[in-house]
């Protein structure tokens, strides 16, 4: 059966923590408002449930999905547009806002952009006392289509994918195929003697910066490698390509350096009959090439997972001004051993290959059950799917016990 499969690495600060965190659909009050990462901002009138990969500290979110089977991830760009020193929504806010606010990839790629130029992008993205400020690009995909909207400033151009595949890499990638933009891209690009107005218009042409800075430059390569590798397997793409792709340390997609790592992946596959779950694959730790992807499907009375989610902290230092004076330990049940499991994986190196052959047996069952219900061999049991992230969670935790 078609399927339309989404898949993206969360490449952060290296000690960053990711957790996983479902928040259910909900109805507001008129009036309303939602507190984002920095900005307050109107509440819709009905949010949708959403499961959320996100850094700890943070509202938004690096990547994740809906109930209507809507999935959006960013990356950071540097553009020709200026960054701004005020904290406004960040990208990983408008990732949130566009799931809980979008029924459709379409309908979440209006919302963000129309709150993009509501409010503009900005405000530090690490949760460091020296800010690290982006501006963002974004994929979006639901079971229909898929669109790529990238943004510089409050400006935008997105262009509209109905077949093959598409990636980005932290750079601009929207040439002259742009399906929708900003009312006044082309203006802009004129008024500041960036584009002569002769000839066909290409975004990234136009608003990318002659000199990049170098982690651009880096991933000009990274960017090549996933749209070959996407090439090479063109026609029998599987969730397990995808998994493959996220985990390819030589090309870069697999992040692993000394100030960045990849913090969490996911993999989505959206069937395009309705009548099918769509299933959302998360490993809710760092380094897929050594982290499970555990499946979690959309389904009423669903068991929470602690296991994966950060603690609270009453006076958190990324919410008090100024930001980001000191440090708390955000990591979860599930990073905690994890990182042990890493550490013996270093250490002993027979063991190491043991427990990660057993934790690919268990992605492996997580898989083959996702196959057999996306392939119409089993009944989807409502109250079996509502366990499935939890106890796929907890079997790993078992393992590194």
């Amino acid at each position: 059966a078609p399927v339309v499969i989404f898949g993206k690495n969360a490449d952060r600060p290296r000690h960053e923590v990711q957790e996983v965190v479902y928040v259910p659909a909900a109805v507001h009050q008129p009036g309303d408002k939602v507190q984002c990462t920095y900005l307050e901002i109107e509440q819709a009138e009905r949010t949708h449930a959403v499961v959320l990969s996100r850094p700890a500290w943070l509202w938004g979110a690096e990547m994740g999905a809906n109930e209507h089977g809507v999935c959006v991830g960013n990356e950071g760009v540097w553009t020709r547009e200026p960054l701004g020193e005020d904290e406004a929504l960040l990208g990983m806010d408008l990732v949130r806002l566009g799931l809980e606010r979008g029924s459709s990839a379409r309908e979440a790629l209006e919302v963000m952009v129309a709150l993009l130029e509501r409010y503009g992008q900005g405000g530090s993205c690490k949760e460091e006392p020296v800010p690290f400020v982006y501006h963002n690009t974004f994929l979006l995909a639901d079971r229909v289509e898929a669109w790529v909207l990238e943004t510089a400033g409050r400006y935008w151009a997105a262009q509209q994918i109905q077949e093959g595949s598409r990636n980005i890499s932290n750079q601009l990638s929207i040439g002259r195929e742009i399906t929708a933009e900003h009312a006044g891209l082309r203006q802009r690009a004129r008024s500041q003697g960036w584009w002569s107005g002769d000839g066909e218009f290409s975004f990234a042409d136009v608003f990318s910066l002659t000199h990049q800075p170098a982690r651009m430059e880096a991933a000009k390569a990274r960017y090549h490698a996933g749209k070959e590798l996407l090439r090479q397997h063109a026609g029998h793409i599987t969730a397990e390509t995808f998994m493959a792709i996220l985990r390819d340390k030589a090309s870069g997609i697999c992040v692993d350096s000394e100030g960045f790592r990849t913090a969490g992946s996911m993999v989505s596959v959206l069937p395009q009959d309705p009548t099918l779950p769509c299933v959302h694959f998360f490993t809710a730790t760092p380094d897929p090439s050594r982290s499970v992807f555990k499946p979690f499907v959309f389904v009423a009375g669903l068991k929470p997972t602690p296991q994966v989610r950060s603690p609270t902290f009453r006076d958190d230092p990324a919410k008090q001004i100024p930001r980001f004076q000191s440090t708390v330990d955000r990591r979860h049940e599930l990073y905690r051993r994890h990182q042990a499991a890493l550490e013996l994986m270093e250490r002993d190196q027979e063991r190491g290959q043991k427990l990660l052959q057993t934790l690919r047996d268990l992605e492996k069952q997580g898989l083959e059950g996702m196959n057999a219900l996306l392939g119409g061999m089993v009944a989807p049991r409502p109250e079996e799917l509502a366990d499935l992230f939890f106890d796929c969670v907890e079997a790993e935790m078992k393992f590194y016990t």
